[in-house]
């Protein structure tokens, strides 16, 4: 078993992510390497996109939803991501594994039934085929009339999405073109197949958040926990000789075999990076890996309502948070290589040229 430090672990993951160079392509490549980007704040998917990029260009993300290259939909921890289109079924069906509404804990705190969903996804399916492009609003009128479910209107119509986000795990129905400030729905019935989900999930999971567990990849990327744990277990036995074990200062990790060569001969980092807020850098692991953010600075990380602040990080660790023009560091940082990183993130949010 190889013996690798944490240093040489989070200087392969800037390298994996597009971090350290910036050498990522169109949107479609970075968020296939980052196994999905999370978009529930559209500006902070874009910027995520945008820094790993060697060359940014404004609007490229709305065209590559526009062009169905990405798709808008909820997914891993029941959050809202850009996925590649091609592979977006396989991290799909993985979202929707632990079938939660089949618990009665589920059935009683939401007052909807298995039976319930099933009704509500056959109306939407009708109400969204031929191409239509309904808002939340007029997919929960045609779903209540369809299906006589006014008690369930309030939830139908609810930001948050909960018996609408089995629909998305079941390729009913993804998110469309916004309409002002409206959320638009359309049929995922587009999507391809994915012939092999666990497998293409984790193959990109790991190579760009590995090493892990499969307790970790299941509690801060896939469901918070809650998947089956022969499941999950099976989804990694099944990848088989392609998966091999390293120690990371004393932590047993699996990983892919292909990537441990690379892994081992990987240098520590030194580079300052400035990313937005939910990015999945600190996403991928979760911010109670002290590795990446030290446990008495994790409520400058994770604030209150889920918030996911923009981080400072400082060869592969957060250093600190950022807010504007006002930077907050608890680790020493280069103010050279940090005022550099300031002017690239200047040039990429005002879309103007590299240089």
């Amino acid at each position: 078993m190889e013996t690798v430090t944490w240093e040489q672990v989070l200087a392969w993951r800037l390298r994996r992510q597009f971090l350290d160079p910036a050498a990522g392509g169109d949107p479609v490549e970075v968020t296939r390497r980052l196994a999905g980007v999370q978009a529930q704040v559209a500006s902070a998917a874009e910027l995520a996109i945008a820094v790993r990029q060697a060359e940014p260009a404004p609007g490229a993300v709305p065209a590559a939803l526009a062009d169905r290259r990405l798709v808008k939909t909820w997914a891993m921890r029941g959050t809202l991501h850009l996925l590649p289109a091609d592979e977006a079924a396989a991290y799909l069906a993985l979202s929707g594994a632990h079938r939660n509404w089949e618990r009665g804990s589920w059935q009683k705190t939401f007052g909807a039934t298995p039976a319930d969903l099933g009704a509500i996804a056959a109306a939407a399916t009708d109400a969204l085929a031929g191409g239509a492009v309904l808002s939340r609003e007029e997919l929960t009128a045609e779903i209540v009339d369809r299906t006589g479910s006014a008690h369930l209107a309030e939830l139908l119509g609810s930001g948050w999405g909960v018996l609408l986000k089995p629909l998305a795990w079941w390729r009913v129905l993804c998110f469309g073109p916004p309409r002002g400030n409206r959320v638009t729905f359309v049929s995922a019935a587009w999507l391809p197949e994915a012939p092999d989900p666990a497998a293409t999930v984790l193959r990109a999971y790991l190579g760009a958040h590995g090493p892990t567990t499969p307790e970790l990849f299941d509690k801060v990327w896939l469901s918070r926990g809650v998947t089956r744990r022969a499941q999950l277990k099976g989804w990694f036995a099944a990848l088989g000789d392609e998966l091999t074990e390293v120690d990371v200062e004393g932590e047993r990790r699996v990983m892919l075999a292909e990537h441990v060569a690379e892994l081992t001969a990987t240098p520590p980092s030194r580079a300052v990076r400035l990313l937005g807020a939910f990015d999945a850098y600190v996403l991928g692991t979760g911010t109670t890996a002290t590795e990446i953010v030290p446990a008495a600075r994790r409520a400058a990380v994770s604030r209150s309502g889920g918030w996911i602040s923009p981080v400072v990080l400082h060869g592969g660790r957060v250093a600190g948070v950022w807010a504007d023009e006002t930077t907050t560091l608890w680790e020493d940082v280069p103010e050279d290589a940090l005022a550099a990183e300031r002017a690239r993130l200047a040039r990429i949010t005002s879309g103007s040229p590299r240089g």
